[in-house]
């Protein structure tokens, strides 16, 4: 009877093995099978994209040609199509700054990419830049990794672990006490510290960082950016409703990113002030931190849909931002016409 009962539960353990095993083979299975199909007809151009509003202009462009390849990966859905003469993949990354850093991962680790083309709206810090305007920064930072300082110490006093490299006070500081309404007041959020990333880049040793707070575009990709301020962007929302100033491509130093929806005039104010970024958003310093670290070249192209705070009425995003979507794919598939052949280029860092 023990005999017996023990084979019962060897063949039932083999066939539930057998079965989560089969179902598991099928789905992954079909799953690489596309994916191994995709990347024999690589290299592609990897288009990173915020959110659906963004997306959809794209999906409707006139040059976007779709294949009837799609393949679905952990939530992420990857188009596969072309624009010119380059094949592209296509993919949604969700809000935020993590979304963008998983997407772009998959999208690397997965396909056979040469470069990788995000794009989508921003806000506007610069004043010399307007609504409809379409930037294209050299180098972006994350702005939103800080060490946030106890009160009671001031800019002199060394940070926790500053000792052991962990944190720097060499990019700088905000003190929230000079934003307060009474200038004579103290303020017990006292000082917080930007910091650099740490990274790992794929063709260094695991697990021994290196530091980067702001993220080049390699010269081949931005120099090729430089090509695109003849072009004519969308200036009216309707007949009746157009920007009082007719929009451009401009190149630009900097952006910056962080998790954060910024509609706040005295940061807007400091950030510009503090690191002469033009557009604030909050995925493109991930893109730009992954690419890097793969070694892949990448370009951000944002269109300012707002002022970040800076307007002298509500936010102007929700007036302005299909226009700002739908300038920003302009940009992007010229840009992306004009490539040349793929080759990977090795960036420099800059702190």
């Amino acid at each position: 009877m023990r005999s017996v009962s023990f084979f019962i539960f060897a063949v039932s353990s083999l066939v539930t093995a057998l079965l989560a095993r089969e179902a598991n083979g099928a789905v992954f299975g079909e799953t690489k099978r596309l994916i191994d199909m995709a990347n024999q007809r690589g290299p592609y151009v990897g288009i990173v994209i915020p959110n659906t509003f963004e997306l959809n202009p794209l999906l409707n462009y006139p040059e976007y040609k779709p294949s009837k390849l799609i393949v679905d990966v952990d939530g992420r859905r990857f188009r596969f199509g072309s624009i010119g003469n380059k094949r592209v993949i296509l993919v949604m990354t969700g809000l935020g700054m993590l979304n963008a850093g998983v997407t772009t991962q998959l999208l690397l680790s997965l396909f056979d990419i040469e470069g990788v083309v995000h794009y989508g709206i921003a806000g506007n810090a610069n004043p010399s830049l307007n609504i409809g305007d379409v930037v294209i920064p050299h180098y972006w930072a994350h702005s939103a990794l800080w060490s946030w300082q106890r009160y009671g110490n001031g800019p002199e006093y060394t940070l926790p672990l500053e000792d052991a490299g962990d944190y720097t006070r060499d990019i700088g500081h905000l003190n929230i006490a000079s934003y307060s309404t009474d200038p004579l007041s103290d303020n017990f959020l006292n000082n917080i510290w930007y910091q650099p990333e740490e990274i790992f880049p794929a063709d260094g040793t695991p697990e021994e960082r290196q530091h980067v707070f702001w993220v080049p575009v390699e010269d081949r990709y931005f120099n090729v950016a430089k090509i695109l301020d003849s072009l004519t962007l969308e200036g009216c929302l309707n007949a009746t409703t157009c920007l009082s100033t007719p929009p451009k491509v401009t190149t630009v130093e900097r952006g910056t990113s962080a998790s954060i929806y910024l509609d706040n005039a005295a940061y807007r104010t400091f950030i510009f002030d503090k690191f002469n970024v033009s557009p604030i958003e909050m995925e493109s310093a991930a893109v730009a931190l992954i690419s890097y670290q793969q070694r892949v070249p990448f370009i951000v192209i944002r269109a300012l849909s707002d002022m970040a705070g800076g307007g002298e009425h509500s936010n102007e995003a929700d007036t302005f931002i299909n226009l700002a979507a739908n300038n920003s794919v302009i940009v992007a598939v010229e840009f992306i016409k004009l490539l040349p052949s793929p080759r990977k280029i090795v960036s420099s860092v800059s702190i």
